[in-house]
This record gives structure tokens, C-alpha cells and sequence, in this order.
């Protein structure tokens, strides 16, 4: 199939390139000039496992091409995928600017019939908004699909190429039928393609990401609990995870979810369910949790070291999940605001954001060129991401190098008898 994509940002780029690995000849436009000739030599502006491999592949078989261009591109192509960003607005609300200009632009461009599909994660009834906009401005036959992305930063290659599910907004048969068409390479082993009308897929990717949400804060207030009791939330979250009713995804406790998405999308389905004079009780308490689990780390200090001030502290994982750099709403960013306020001089590292970091801290924080090269001198190790290198280093190292052996682990990723023998002071989320 012939397919464009318009933005070339995470949820494009991605789309596009895995569209194009099962044959589709796919063209990525972006107003952004610098991005385009960055991708046209084969390099990404993000960082995602696999994904410049899978780009450049592509790229090397012509099934992938980028340009500015949007015009040309939609023109040779029947399916027209949006996928540009919907920033939170100060009231919440989902800002759709870029999505509308977008439909507006490629209304004047159409030269026949064409599928236009909301890739973007938009709030309930910006298809119609979309069909309106596009029926202003063309008498070319057209219909407008909503298509919500079920990415995972870290893993969004098998998400998007063995999805659990694809959902598909469509009220034309024509349109539904080329994308069962589209998706049916990527369905074979049995995840549904489940077609419904736009406004239920509208509300399905904020009705995932608000769960899951939900179930992040619960364990994190059950984790709170455990401290206050003295129970051990890894028994609790066991026995609560074998319930099949429940299952174990989205149990684990730590500082609190991040990210371009969960906080969002929480913002976005509570403002427009009180557009509708609905008031979401639950997502309102979800979102206040998540913020003051994002500074527990700081109250676990000041518990134990009093005054912070003058303090250095090592911070290990700024990104707001493994195997990403992005640092957008990650807990890292209040914690070390945090500790700054308070007079700690900050070591910090992490695998992939530095660089990301750098530009949100500049020099107040000292960023180390590895692991290990943060904790020299330091009072104690902050850890907020889970990365994998961070699971089993070299404690008798780490002793050496800190000036006192303390460890405040923000995602619980050591077991703390073993700590104990390896002769550190350890604390933890909800665990004794």
C-alpha cells in the first residue's frame, strides 16, 4: 500500500518504519527541515531500541522516504496517517492545533480519495472535528479513521509489529476494509483487529493508559501503607498478582510513573469528561498520588540525614523508564529540584539521557561519565530507573568509592538482606 505519515516524531517514526518492514511504501513528512535530512542519512532523533537499524533498512530498500514536502506525499499515497504531537494545554485539555492544521493542509492537497487516520492520541470527537475540517476545504471523497497507538517506550517495535490488539474507529466500510487490510500482516497469530466507531477508539487509549495508571498509584499507596505497618509490599503484591482476577502487570511499587503519556492522557480524560460535567473522582486522586510519590525519595533522606545541605548525593536513571531518554514528567526531575532546593550537590548518570538532562539542568547538577564515577564521595545513591546495568554491580566497588554506604532505591531492584550482608545501609518502597 502507498501510506504517509505525517510527523516524524516518536509515534510516526515508529509507525512508519514498521509499516514499511512488511512492504508498504511509506513517506514520513515533517515541517522540521534539520529532522528530515537527519533521517534521509539514516539517523534518528530519538532513542529506541532497534529503531535505526529498522530505518535505515528500509531507507536502503526505498520503502522508507522522508521529506518536508507534504503535498507530494500525501497525493501518491491513499492512506494518510496523522501523528503529530497533542500537548497538554494549561487547563488539561488535549491541544489539537497541530492535528487540525494538519487535516486543513492535506484537505488542499488531496487529488482523490483518501483515508485519513487519527494516529495521535486525541480526546473523544476530534474525528468529526477532523471530518469537518477536511469537508471545508476539498470535494475529493475522503474518510477519517481513528487508529490510537499502544506504544511502549523501550519496546515499541513489538508493540507495533506484534501488537496485543489493534483498534480501528471507522464508519465507512471502504475505509475499514483496507485497514483490516493494512494491520492483517501484523495480526496473524491471532491478536483481533477490533473495529468500532471513532469514538469508542477514541476513548480506548485513554481508558488503557488511565488504568494503568491507576493500578501504579494503588500499589504505590499500598506501598506506603506496608511502611506504616511494617508489612512487605513484595508478599503483598505476590498474593494480590496470583488473584486471576488481577494478574501481575502494573504492580510495582516505586516514585511514580513519567513519561509523554500516562500523565497526559490522566489530564486529558479528566478534562474532557468534566467538559461533560462529569467529575472523574478517581483519575483526580491517581494523579495526586503520582505527584507526591515523585518526592518520597527526598522525605526518605530528610528521615534519615536530617539536614540535606551540603549533602552529595549520586542519582542513578534520569529517564522516566529504561531503554529511552526521555525525560518528559520522569520522577527524576522533581527529585533532584527537589534535592538542589535543599543545598545537596547532585552526581547524576544515566545510559541514554544525559544529554536530555543536561539541557533541563545545565551545571547545577554534575553529570558523571559512568555509573560508578557518581558515587565518588557521595553520602548516598538515589536510584529512580530500573536500567538493567544497575542490577547486579560491583558492591565491594561501590563501598570504596561512596563516602557512606546508603542506598535509596526508588524502584526496588535489590533484595535488602543482601544488601545488608553487602554491608549497606538500605531503604526501599514499602519493604522493611
Amino acid at each position: 500500500m502507498k501510506i504517509a505519515v505525517v510527523g516524524s516524531g516518536y509515534v510516526g517514526l515508529v509507525a512508519g518504519a514498521c509499516l514499511a518492514e512488511n512492504g508498504n511504501d511509506v513517506v514520513c513528512i515533517d515541517k522540521d527541515p534539520a529532522k528530515v535530512r537527519m533521517l534521509q542519512r539514516g539517523k534518528i532523533p530519538i532513542y529506541e531500541p532497534g529503531l535505526e537499524e529498522m530505518v535505515r533498512r528500509n531507507k536502503a530498500e526505498k520503502r522508507l522516504t522522508f521529506t518536508t514536502a507534504l503535498a507530494r506525499g500525501v497525493q501518491q499515497s491513499q492512506i494518510v496517517f496523522i501523528a503529530v504531537g497533542t500537548p497538554t494545554g494549561e487547563d488539561g485539555s488535549a491541544d489539537l492545533q497541530h492535528v487540525l492544521s494538519v487535516a486543513r493542509d492535506l484537505a488542499k492537497a488531496m487529488n482523490g480519495y483518501k483515508v485519513i487516520v487519527n494516529k495521535s492520541t486525541v480526546p473523544v470527537g476530534t474525528a468529526a472535528k477532523v471530518r469537518d475540517v477536511v469537508r471545508r476545504e476539498t470535494t475529493h471523497p475522503f474518510s477519517v479513521v481513528s487508529n490510537p497507538e499502544f506504544l511502549k517506550q523501550g519496546a515499541a517495535i513489538d508493540d507495533f509489529m506484534k501488537p496485543d490488539r489493534v483498534v480501528v474507529g471507522a464508519e465507512d466500510p471502504r475505509a475499514a476494509e483496507l485497514m483490516k487490510e493494512l494491520y492483517a500482516p501484523f495480526t496473524r497469530t491471532g491478536a483481533p483487529i477490533m473495529m468500532m466507531d471513532c469514538a469508542s477508539a477514541e476513548l480506548c487509549k485513554y481508558a488503557a493508559n488511565a488504568m494503568l495508571a491507576t493500578r501504579i498509584s494503588f500499589m504505590n499507596e499500598v506501598a506506603n501503607v506496608c511502611e506504616a505497618v511494617g508489612a512487605n509490599v513484595d508478599q503483598v503484591r505476590h498474593a494480590v498478582a496470583a488473584d486471576r482476577r488481577i494478574g501481575p502487570s502494573f504492580l510495582f511499587p516505586g516514585v511514580g510513573y513519567g513519561g509523554s503519556c500516562f500523565p497526559k492522557d490522566v489530564k486529558a480524560m479528566m478534562h474532557f469528561a468534566e467538559e461533560k460535567s462529569y467529575d472523574f473522582q478517581i483519575l483526580k486522586a491517581v494523579e495526586s498520588v503520582n505527584e507526591s510519590q515523585k518526592r518520597r525519595l527526598i522525605s526518605k533522606m530528610e528521615k534519615h540525614f536530617g539536614s540535606l545541605k551540603g549533602k552529595r548525593i549520586a542519582v542513578w536513571g534520569l529517564a522516566f523508564k529504561p531503554r529511552t531518554d526521555d525525560m518528559r514528567e520522569a520522577p527524576a526531575v522533581p527529585l533532584i529540584q527537589g534535592l538542589l532546593a535543599a543545598g545537596v550537590i547532585v552526581h547524576a548518570y544515566d545510559p541514554e539521557a544525559m544529554q536530555v538532562a543536561q539541557k533541563i539542568f545545565g551545571a547545577k547538577v554534575h553529570f558523571a561519565e559512568t555509573s560508578y564515577a557518581a558515587l565518588t564521595g557521595a553520602d548516598a545513591l538515589a536510584i529512580v530507573t530500573e536500567w538493567n546495568e544497575f542490577r547486579e554491580p560491583d558492591y565491594a566497588r561501590m563501598r570504596k568509592l561512596m563516602r557512606n554506604p546508603i542506598i535509596f532505591d526508588g524502584r526496588n531492584i535489590y533484595n535488602p538482606e543482601s544488601m545488608r550482608s553487602q554491608g549497606f545501609q538500605y531503604f526501599s518502597m514499602g519493604r522493611p
